[in-house]
């Protein structure tokens, strides 16, 4: 992944693959006519892990780690994750706030020299559906990332049988694998 080329990036596709033991996503650029293009990142995650780890790397061989990102606790309802490159260097970290999370879920986003991104479930009744009514825990949510009030990106989930997302990048500052990462951790991580 050209790190350059893909900080010019303004969308991104998430799709999820249901597999027995793993989550897997692949991350595609969008192709000129809004389809999904070529491949970017693909991620795995081990369910029932009892610390939190995911990498993604630049395709499902393997082989090559793009990024990646680590719990910083065993099993912790307000975990921070710290994002890193290839080379375990650090691109930033993300956060559950708890406390704001119990009626829309909220994510806070630290990226150095930037501040922080405030994220939260866009729609209040849904979210509150989604909590309380267990058979309605496949409904789609979307969430709305700021910046000292102003967009920073957005995390749209789409109808279907499988988890897709349509991510959107509305701050060019923001570095394109701390938003992947969270994008991959909205799925991952949102029902915990």
């Amino acid at each position: 992944m050209d790190l350059q080329a893909l900080q010019t990036q303004r969308q991104f596709h998430v799709r999820q693959r249901v597999r027995l033991m793993v989550n897997q996503y692949e991350v595609r650029a969008v192709a000129p006519d809004g389809s999904e293009g070529e491949l970017l990142a693909f991620a795995q995650q081990k369910r029932l892990a009892f610390k939190e780890q995911v990498t993604l790397y630049t395709d499902d061989t393997k082989q090559q780690p793009v990024l990646g990102f680590k719990a910083r606790q065993v099993i912790d309802l307000g975990a921070t994750y710290d994002v890193t490159d290839a080379a375990g260097n650090a691109i930033g970290l993300f956060r559950k706030n708890f406390a704001a999370s119990l009626l829309r879920s909220t994510w806070i986003v630290e990226q150095p020299g930037l501040g922080e991104a405030v994220g939260q479930e866009r729609n209040m009744a849904v979210a509150i559906l989604r909590r309380f009514v267990d058979s309605l825990s496949w409904l789609p949510y979307h969430f709305d990332f700021t910046i000292g009030g102003q967009p920073a990106f957005s995390v749209v989930k789409k109808w279907g049988l499988r988890d897709k997302y349509i991510v959107d990048v509305h701050n060019p500052q923001l570095d394109r694998r701390l938003v992947i990462a969270m994008a991959v951790a909205l799925d991952a991580l949102q029902s915990r």
